[in-house]
């Protein structure tokens, strides 16, 4: 009985070395791919490792003293910010502005107020009022506002009593502030009247 499958054809016909070839080449092919990548990989990569892996945030911004509204009617006159100094007063790792300000006057002094300001809870809105450690109504003027540490200091000067020229305060003290139990908690030393030299908060 004849077999019904018939000699091989020429063009069928596997030989090992035949085998070997295309098992090479089909391997070359699979190494080349794994190292051609398209152009922009590798760039992207780098770049988002470069903006996300190690680098320091940035530092926070002090409230601008400037764009900050305060609790001060000083009718058609503007206010004026006399001194301003930031730090991070409550230690909560954000930095405040404490800003002197008063009422705009060509003569005379008028009475400060002290604020303390702190970021926006709104992108682009103006610094907060968080605490008043002067008010104005007190009718204090305010001179060499420091900031050792996280505690606040200058000098209050105002007046014995209404004889006295407004242009020429006659009782000077002390005055520091330091954040304590999630509130601003103020010291003074005694006044000192009739000229003597300003008592310094330390």
């Amino acid at each position: 009985m004849q077999s019904l499958a018939g000699p091989d054809l020429p063009h069928t016909g596997t030989t090992f070395m035949q085998w070997l070839a295309t098992a090479t080449a089909v391997a070359g092919v699979v190494a080349l791919a794994s190292f051609v990548q398209p152009a922009g990989a590798a760039v992207s990569t780098a770049s988002a490792a470069t903006s996300t892996a190690g680098r320091p945030a940035p530092a926070a911004t002090a409230p601008d003293a400037g764009a900050a509204h305060y609790p001060l009617d000083c009718g058609p006159s503007k206010v004026d910010v006399a001194d301003r100094l930031s730090g991070d007063l409550d230690g909560d790792g954000a930095p405040e502005t404490v800003a002197v300000v008063r009422c705009h006057a060509e003569m005379g002094t008028p009475p400060s107020g002290v604020y303390v300001l702190a970021a926006p809870s709104v992108k682009g809105a103006a610094p907060r009022v968080v605490a008043t450690l002067v008010d104005p109504a007190d009718k204090l003027s305010v001179q060499d506002l420091t900031l050792t540490g996280s505690a606040l200091s200058a000098t209050l000067s105002g007046y014995s009593s209404t004889d006295v020229p407004r242009c020429c305060p006659d009782v000077h003290k002390g005055a520091k502030w330091r954040w304590e139990n999630g509130k601003f908690v103020q010291s003074e030393l005694p006044a000192a009247e009739d000229g003597l030299p300003a008592a310094r908060g330390v």
